[in-house]
């Protein structure tokens, strides 16, 4: 009986896809500016665009509205799940035991049972590709014990990435509610959508794939059971690497999408949609005006050199320095890389300074405007020099042979 529901569901998913991913129409729209002055059909109550090695705001609407997420709360959950992989807490082939608990999850699901076991990697695909939340649960309970624990480390992850406008109740989006606490904002979303997308970009293996399967092993045998991508985007739209969609009705319509394209990358959200086919249409607009009006300045400082740093009393007298990191910038319209000035500023430094210290920095501006700044760290330490130091010193110089 339960292959057969199965094979219902499936092919009940594949007619709602046909459906849905007939040529995208919607209804007149009111024009948002987007900070260049280019037009913007938005509708959705919610709505940004960013830059993902930035982090740059290109196009905002109501970017801190505290609103339902519905199931792009699970990206928080991928980005858990991703940092206990890299953490060595968990392995991609480590076998996840179904509890009851998370057996008995509702709305989008893929119908675990209770004590059925599955792969890390087959978990990760279910809520990946099928937003189930029963595989979501399952994970949670995996990575933390529980799900209140997982939810605990989804909140201090939260902070941690600055979302000042969310707060988590569950690890799946379901049946989530202002007033139980649970919300976020479409900033908040394209934040932890760039720490999933930018430090996993193995999510894309997942997020990207249109239609797959799993098989359930149970006592009551081998059945098969297809997985629908609900993110219709990854169908056809260019550079396509993910990432998340949600719907309910107190949530109505949500998506996050990321892309790439020439070393671009761009997140588009979308939130409280009027219906499906406008978040997708819409967070393809905003993709389609990042890659057609953006382009981003990238510099790895192979240009410049970085003398050793003197360091009063300190010993040794001078350091190595460099600088943390890249430096990068989004521009919103046409840029002449020439008119990119540089300057490069160091602290009066006194010993003792430890490696990794910021003991200066290099600005960046353009036609005037600052664009940013890159700190410059110290490559190693220097200690306070002491007596025998100096005396040490002091023989050195009335020996020295010119």
């Amino acid at each position: 009986m339960k292959a057969v529901t199965c094979k219902i569901f499936y092919i009940a998913g594949l007619i709602l896809c046909t459906v849905v991913c007939i040529p995208l129409t919607t209804a007149p729209r009111s024009f948002a500016e987007t900070a260049t002055g280019s037009a913007v059909n938005i509708t959705a109550k919610s709505a940004v665009l960013i830059e993902g090695d930035t982090g740059e705001i290109l196009y905002e609407k109501g970017k801190d509205t505290e609103l339902v997420p519905a199931s792009i709360t699970k990206i928080m959950t991928l980005t858990l799940i991703f940092d206990a992989i890299d953490q060595g807490k968990i392995s991609l082939e480590d076998e996840v035991s179904v509890s009851e608990y998370a057996a008995s999850m509702g709305g989008s699901q893929v119908f675990l049972e209770p004590h059925e076991t599955q792969t890390v990697n087959t978990m990760i695909k279910c809520i990946s590709i099928a937003s189930a939340n029963d595989a979501a649960v399952a994970m949670a309970e995996k990575v933390a014990g529980s799900e209140q624990n997982f939810v605990k480390l989804m909140n201090k992850k939260a902070k941690e990435l600055g979302m000042k406008h969310t707060q988590f109740k569950n690890c799946s989006g379901l049946d989530d509610d202002i007033k139980s606490g649970h919300y976020s904002s479409a900033y908040d979303v394209a934040l932890m959508s760039r720490e999933l997308i930018m430090k996993h970009p193995q999510i894309s293996n997942y997020s990207t794939v249109w239609m797959d399967s799993i098989v359930h092993k149970t006592k009551k045998g081998e059945s098969t059971f297809g997985l629908t991508n609900t993110n219709k985007l990854v169908r056809f739209y260019d550079g396509i690497t993910g990432l998340k969609t949600g719907s309910t009705s107190k949530a109505k319509y949500c998506l996050s999408a990321t892309a790439k394209r020439d070393g671009m990358n761009l997140i588009a959200v979308i939130m409280a949609a009027p219906d499906h086919k406008v978040r997708f249409s819409e967070a393809q607009a905003l993709l389609d005006y990042g890659f057609a009006n953006c382009s981003v300045y990238e510099d790895d400082f192979a240009d410049m050199n970085f003398e050793p740093l003197s360091v009063k009393g300190g010993i040794p007298s001078v350091i190595a320095v460099y600088p943390k990191g890249k430096f990068s910038h989004t521009f919103t319209s046409e840029f002449d890389k020439a008119k990119i000035q540089k300057k490069v500023l160091y602290h009066d430094v006194t010993a003792p300074v430890k490696s990794g210290t910021e003991i200066g920095s290099i600005t960046y501006t353009y036609e005037g405007k600052e664009l940013g700044s890159v700190p410059i760290l110290s490559q190693q330490e220097a200690k306070k020099a002491g007596y025998t130091d100096f005396l040490i010193l002091s023989i050195k110089k009335l020996f020295m042979v010119e």
